[in-house]
């Protein structure tokens, strides 16, 4: 008999429209506090400066809401799960259109007027709406839940970047790092290494003998932040198992080849 099917994972709806908007909030009310030397810093993401870096943070809301402005689409191409797998030949393409619809404007006016512009889009509109996005038709529900993790990830590079301690939403963080972890179950299915993140996600992957009861042979087990960090490239998978911050039993338990899941 083949094993069945992994049932894909659910969110709930009106938690994550809430962790968007409270995460959107928080890094808004951070960046008015920001001076101008802290702007100039390198942000560690590319070439961006933290100012260009905010910048982007602000045209995550700003998109979201242009997407729900247009038509609507007739039928999903890409679920959650698999977004961050088309993301990469995306990234110019969205940098380039972040600089065209930002304009230069100031940090404060474009924050307020994404936020106020995505609030009203998202009360307008339903989770199962299809969006008609470049990467690919999503409903509003799935898309939703990526931008958890566009928030958070960016939320942690401006920490890192500024020194800062802007609040990651309990919510946008378990969403962020359950879909960071669903998609690395995705690019290597299988039962053979249980990855723990707790306390938001635990997973199969990597072929092999699946483990059925008692302590799984091969165990990876980490802190949601550098798991975040591990799935999309800023943390080394070496480095984080020499300081700790990954534990890593079973000959199978070596991830590095599979990271990052996105970048």
């Amino acid at each position: 008999m083949p094993p069945a099917k992994k049932r894909a994972r659910t969110y709930d709806a009106v938690k994550i429209r809430a962790a968007v908007t409270a995460q959107f909030g928080h890094v808004s009310d951070a960046v008015r506090e920001l001076d101008e030397e802290q702007l100039a810093r390198p942000s560690g993401v590319g070439e961006w400066s933290v100012a260009e870096l905010a910048a982007h943070i602000a045209w995550i809301a700003h998109s979201l809401a242009a997407g729900l402005a247009r038509p609507p689409a007739a039928v999903p191409e890409l679920t959650a799960v698999e977004w961050p797998f088309a993301t990469a030949s995306l990234a110019g393409k969205i940098a380039e259109a972040a600089r065209e619809t930002l304009g230069g404007a100031p940090l404060t006016e474009l924050y307020e007027r994404a936020g106020a512009r995505m609030a009203e889009e998202l009360a307008a509109n339903p989770g199962g709406r299809v969006m008609d996005l470049w990467i690919g038709d999503m409903t509003l529900a799935d898309f939703l839940v990526t931008r958890t993790v566009e928030l958070v990830v960016h939320t942690d590079d401006l920490n890192r970047a500024v020194g800062a301690d802007v609040p990651i939403d309990r919510q946008a963080l378990a969403a962020c790092t359950r879909l960071l972890a669903d998609a690395l179950a995705l690019k290597a299915p299988g039962g053979s290494v249980e990855v723990r993140i707790p306390p938001f996600a635990v997973v199969q992957c990597i072929e092999g003998p699946r483990h059925t009861r008692g302590t799984p042979p091969n165990v990876v087990e980490t802190d949601p932040l550098t798991w975040i960090r591990l799935a999309t490239g800023r943390t080394d998978w070496a480095a984080a198992v020499e300081n700790a911050q990954v534990r890593a039993s079973g000959e199978r338990a070596d991830l590095s080849a599979l990271l990052p899941v996105m970048s």
